[in-house]
């Protein structure tokens, strides 16, 4: 795949207009977004991400374009159980609504920051050493262990190692300080309850940008492609959120359909040197995964569903 720098230069400054119209337009500072303004943008950003494939399939071919729609995809979804951490951090932390979107929009910031610093990284090692694809494998396979084996585990911050480690080692207010992370104290700075929140998210997204990135590698290994398939994932995140809030519960099985997709190209990236499944495939089957992972969650979670007549 040949991309031209000027297409890098259109994607990044794509993605910055992109992230302005949503800081300036979509949801202004300090308030909330309504379910339906929600409903639509997270819509939208759902179709801009489709619609790239589209272009990708223009220029480069049918072949680019599937793995550019199974990377979203499988992007998207990590997304959504990125999202699922952040409504279980503002919960735990009693974060006042009106400082969520504040916290969310530096949180995506910073993940697009952190994601675009693992795909140049990940890029010249699989460019220097096509082994480190393996080492991708084999860490995809741990990661599905790992959300097979905690899927039905509650989300508990109080018990987290980094929460107790920052309250050791972080001079805390333990209050919200309006829209302040850092105020001072008798001439000490200290960390606000804000703060410590962004803290955690900041942490949460390193860990999903681990996951993730290895997961879009091994769907195709074009930087190119694999920066758009975060970009368009990441984007509508702060529209998703408050789609997804209060939804947490209705997509019980979506775990179990990310880990057998990562588990999917986790092995397939091991076998790469004997196996070489067609892009449609792939795409085929991270499609018919994940919509069936959703579907029957919120089949089995349906209002009335555990409903026992008298």
């Amino acid at each position: 795949m040949n991309v031209p720098l000027w297409a890098w230069a259109a994607l990044v400054a794509a993605t910055i207009i992109i992230i302005v119209l949503d800081l300036l337009v979509i949801s202004k500072a300090g308030k909330e977004m309504r379910m339906r303004t929600a409903l639509l943008w997270t819509a939208f950003w759902l179709a801009l991400g489709v619609a790239f494939g589209f272009l990708v399939g223009a220029i480069w071919g049918s072949q680019y374009a599937g793995q550019y729609w199974s990377g979203f995809l499988l992007e998207y979804s990590l997304s959504m159980d990125n999202v699922f951490v952040f409504i279980v951090l503002f919960g735990f932390f009693a974060t006042p609504q009106v400082a969520r979107l504040r916290v969310l929009t530096v949180g995506i910031l910073l993940a697009l920051a952190l994601r675009l610093a693992a795909i140049l990284v990940g890029g010249v090692l699989i460019t220097r050493a096509s082994w480190v694809l393996y080492l991708f494998g084999a860490f995809l396979l741990w990661t599905a262990w790992r959300l097979i084996a905690h899927a039905d585990d509650p989300a508990d911050p109080e018990h987290s190692k980094v929460l107790r480690f920052l309250k050791r080692h972080l001079p805390l207010t333990g209050t919200y300080e309006g829209a302040n992370y850092v105020v001072r104290r008798g001439g000490k700075r200290m960390v606000t309850t804000l703060g410590l929140v962004l803290i955690m998210l900041a942490g949460t997204d390193l860990v999903f940008a681990l996951d993730s990135i290895p997961a879009a590698f091994g769907v195709t290994t074009e930087p190119f492609l694999v920066f758009a398939v975060n970009a368009f994932a990441l984007l509508g995140l702060r529209s998703l959120y408050f789609v997804l809030e209060g939804m947490v519960e209705r997509f019980k099985y979506l775990s179990y359909g990310l880990a057998i997709v990562l588990a999917f190209v986790g092995v397939k990236m091991l076998v790469k040197d004997v196996w070489h499944p067609a892009a449609w495939m792939s795409l085929g089957f991270i499609v018919l995964v994940l919509a069936g992972s959703i579907g029957i969650s919120l089949w089995s979670t349906r209002p009335g569903r555990d409903v026992r007549p008298g």
